[in-house]
């Protein structure tokens, strides 16, 4: 049994939250917010982000970060993107040697464009880092749905140790040693989820999915292995698999917000009425400086930005992607 502490009430922090605890885990939950926290205390339920799933009676819930850091085994970080640094810098003072930081965001940096598990490591380089990734939708994980998932960290010791207490019947946990695969597959599955669901509002059909899909997993294997990672991790289920959930599902975020704007509705109305983080947003202009330090074709990306920060007419981006220079299948 391990002292586990999920710095971020989300939908996927309050899921492992509930699944860590019916590992048998002493498991408490920090939220930034005092509301937040009495209300998850007097319903045992993230009404917010998580309704109708019971937060077992044994989950500490509290907004004092020191309480929650410093007597903790592993430590979750379930938080934005873009507040990953923030956060990591703020739980700095009260780490100790030994802990092992789990990132389960997905993203990446915007402006310095490096990869989170980097950030961390530059605010807490005690520790060791691992990337928690995968197809794994919040609602389906804390309703023990059958689940499949990859650790991965330069610290291999550290990704056993995650595995041997994330793992259950119910959630398979295989580690990687490949981060920097784990991770691109990650953020960049998000601008395809967004292309996806733009199509979809468009009123596309399978065919184009399709088409979107499996150019969309080789312009993100393009950039991984320019940044050093391996072509078997986008095979894997952190590329191909979290693509395919993220591309498919109504629980996905991101597609819903790429139906909205797929519909002809503005970036500002769009996250409005999504009401929650869509990671593919903050990602976009990342990937597409990084296709340019990188020299990596990335059309989508270059298409998404476009439609995001240009106005670009979603169908008039579409056809242009059609209509590209004719070209060969196979560029790796």
């Amino acid at each position: 049994m391990r002292r586990v502490s999920v710095i971020g009430a989300g939908s996927w922090g309050t899921a492992l939250a509930v699944m860590l605890d019916k590992n048998g885990h002493d498991v408490t939950i920090w939220a930034r917010r005092k509301d937040s926290i009495e209300n998850m205390k007097k319903y045992r339920e993230n009404k917010d982000y998580l309704p109708d799933i019971h937060i077992g009676e044994n989950v500490v819930l509290t907004n004092d970060l020191e309480l929650a850091v410093s007597n903790a085994d592993i430590i979750v970080l379930s938080v934005p993107s873009k507040a990953v640094r923030d956060t990591a810098t703020s739980i700095a003072p009260f780490v100790k040697e030994g802990q092992i930081i789990v990132n389960v965001s997905k993203g990446i940096e915007e402006g310095s464009l490096k990869r989170l598990s980097k950030v961390i490591q530059e605010c807490i380089p005690k520790c060791p880092v691992c990337t928690l990734s995968g197809p794994s939708h919040a609602e389906e994980v804390a309703k023990d749905i059958p689940t499949a998932i990859v650790v991965a960290s330069e610290d291999f010791d550290a990704t056993k140790i995650v595995q041997q207490e994330f793992m259950n019947p119910m959630f398979r946990v295989y580690t990687n040693s490949d981060e920097v695969g784990v991770e691109i597959g990650g953020a960049f599955k998000n601008l395809i989820a967004l292309a996806s669901g733009m199509c979809d509002g468009l009123g596309f059909g399978d065919n184009t999915k399709a088409a979107l899909m499996t150019r969309g997993i080789a312009e993100i294997g393009r950039l991984g292995m320019a940044m050093g990672g391996r072509l078997e991790t986008f095979a894997g289920l952190s590329g191909i698999g979290d693509l395919i959930v993220t591309c498919t599902s109504m629980h996905s975020r991101n597609r819903r917000a790429g139906i909205l704007l797929g519909q002809g509705k503005s970036l500002d109305e769009t996250l409005k009425e999504v009401k929650m983080v869509v990671e593919g947003v903050n990602t976009a202009k990342a990937g597409y400086e990084l296709s340019k330090k990188y020299d990596v074709d990335m059309p989508i990306t270059r298409a998404i930005n476009e439609v995001l920060f240009e106005n670009k007419d979603v169908k008039t981006a579409v056809l242009d992607l059609m209509m590209r220079e004719k070209t060969s299948e196979i560029k790796f």
